[in-house]
């Protein structure tokens, strides 16, 4: 059996939570398993070091007490994304914890290293890379990356320019493994559209910010429901990466969104805000395109259960 089957066999949903930097916590990953998709959360969210063995912990045990209580649908396995770069200085530590709570699926971003997924791999688990484009994409995989996140434009934070069609059918000439798309997806008619394309997986990020569980300020998760595409602005002058944030943070930081810097590429800050002083992403939100699908703040599973309901309207309306 596949990996991509496997894991979707384990599934409600074929959708992969993104992870969220500052918002994804223990909540929101454990509700979103426990709806049936996979929940995710950025290793560094948890500080100090000693916080990241305590969530990983609690999330184990709750998923494992959920399972014993539900056998007829048990939880999605969860997944832990770790910064590559080299200005992560917790790198190993974080994979060392990895290890040793054997995390089911490793999110790898922004450097591909051999070493980090001989370590993942170790007890079984599956490391997904996301990349923007076909050089990084082909490094990942040779390095020994098991699946792809193509990450396309109007993807909310660090996001690629290019076109999901292209980004996924080039991808998909060449590898035959599992590939999640992500790029403003956030109806179950997008789910399907990305599998249609030759995608395994739909990787959902925005939607997640405006929901209970999610560790956001209340006035970020309400400007997601009253957000839209043209509320998007791409830039890199918060960390250095290009990326997509909410034009209305931006403006609360006394920036005129029209009229942004660039930042240096190689002064990457990822928390400190680049060459600004506002900080991504406690200051200047992290946003894709998709938020026009959110029309209010609920709860993870009400969220599932709304793009499950779609999914299944969009398959009998394709397919009849």
């Amino acid at each position: 059996m596949s990996i991509a089957t496997d894991l979707k066999s384990r599934l409600r949903l074929p959708v992969i939570g993104a992870p969220l930097f500052l918002i994804s916590g223990p909540e929101l990953v454990i509700a979103q398993c426990k709806a049936g998709i996979v929940g995710s959360f950025p290793s560094l969210n948890a500080r100090p070091i000693e916080m990241l063995d305590h969530w990983l912990t609690r999330i184990n045990d709750e998923l494992a007490a959920h399972d014993s209580a539900h056998p007829d649908r048990p939880s999605a396995p969860f997944a832990v994304n770790l910064i590559v770069h080299k200005s992560n200085t917790r790198l190993q530590e974080d994979v060392e914890l990895c290890v040793k709570h054997r995390v089911p699926l490793v999110i790898c971003s922004l450097g591909a290293r051999e070493d980090v997924y001989e370590a993942i791999h170790s007890y079984g688990g599956v490391v997904l890379h996301d990349v923007i484009n076909q050089f990084f994409a082909r490094k990942a995989i040779e390095k020994g990356a098991d699946g792809l996140i193509t990450v396309a434009t109007g993807a909310g934070g660090h996001a690629g320019v290019q076109s999901p069609f292209a980004l996924v059918q080039e991808t998909r000439a060449w590898f035959d493994g599992p590939i999640a798309l992500s790029g403003s997806i956030a109806t179950g008619d997008a789910i399907l559209a990305a599998q249609a394309m030759g995608a395994d997986f739909a990787y959902i990020g925005s939607p997640w910010i405006a929901t209970t569980e999610a560790n956001a300020d209340a006035t970020y998760k309400q400007a997601i429901v009253d957000g839209s595409a043209q509320d998007i602005v791409y830039t890199n002058l918060f960390t250095g990466v290009h990326g997509n944030y909410l034009r209305s943070s931006i403006e609360n930081a006394g920036l005129d969104p029209d009229n942004l810097p660039q930042s240096d590429p190689s002064k990457m800050n990822f928390g400190s805000g680049g060459s600004s002083k506002a900080k991504a992403w406690k200051d200047i939100w992290g946003c894709g395109q998709g938020i026009g699908a959110v029309q209010a703040i609920g709860p993870v599973a009400a969220v599932v259960d709304r793009l499950e309901a779609e999914y299944i309207a969009a398959k009998a309306r394709v397919l009849g």
